[in-house]
C-alpha cells in the first residue's frame, strides 16, 4: 500500500490539525502504532464501542471481527507522525483520504482507525491505558452479526446490520 495522498487538505482539519489550546487538552487515552512512528491522544470517553463482523472489517483486519471505540474527531490530537499516515477508501478501492476511510501507519502498516465524516473509530488494543480503561471501552453490541464467521456467546445484543436499525439476532 503506497501512499497517494497528494491532496493534503486533510492536515488542516480535525483530528489532524488540533485547534484547541494545548493546555486545555487533558488526554484520557493515548495510542500508537506498532513501531511508534504515529501517536495520538484522546481527551474524551467513547460515544460507543462495538464489535463489527462485516466481511469488509474481517478482510481489512485479517480477523473474525473488528473492535472499535467511537470518538468525536474533535477529541483527537496527534502528537507524532501525521506525515507517516496513509489512507485507504475501501468503497472506491483507492489509497486516498476520501471519507470514510481507513488510517494506517506508513512504516509498520498498523491499522490505526476508521475515519468517518465526524467520528474516529479507534482500535482499543492500541491504547497504552487499555488494561485500566477496558471497562469504559467495553463494546455495547455486535454489528453485522449475520456475516459472522464465529459464534460469540457473551450476552451482548447482536444485530443483523447496524445497531438499532436492523433485526436483532438471538444467541
Amino acid at each position: 500500500m503506497e501512499a497517494s495522498n497528494t491532496n493534503t487538505s486533510w492536515k488542516d482539519k480535525p483530528p489532524y490539525a488540533f485547534t484547541g489550546e494545548s493546555k486545555s487538552f487533558k488526554a484520557k487515552y493515548s495510542a500508537q502504532c506498532y513501531c511508534g512512528s504515529v501517536q495520538y491522544e484522546i481527551n474524551d470517553d467513547p460515544v460507543d464501542s462495538t464489535y463489527c463482523h462485516c466481511k469488509g472489517c474481517q478482510r481489512l483486519q485479517g480477523a473474525p471481527l473488528q473492535w472499535a471505540s467511537i470518538f468525536h474527531k474533535s477529541s483527537i490530537r496527534f502528537t507524532k507522525g501525521v506525515d507517516q499516515l496513509i489512507f485507504y477508501n475501501n468503497s472506491t478501492n483507492k489509497q486516498t483520504h476520501e471519507l470514510p476511510c481507513k488510517v494506517y501507519c506508513r512504516d509498520c502498516r498498523t491499522p490505526l482507525a476508521d475515519e468517518g465524516r465526524n467520528m474516529w473509530l479507534a482500535f482499543p488494543m492500541l491504547f497504552k491505558q487499555f488494561d485500566e480503561m477496558k471497562e469504559k471501552l467495553r463494546p455495547s453490541c455486535h454489528l453485522f452479526y449475520g456475516q459472522r464467521c464465529v459464534d460469540i456467546k457473551d450476552g451482548l445484543p447482536k444485530f443483523e446490520g447496524h445497531k438499532n436499525k436492523s433485526q436483532q439476532i438471538q444467541e
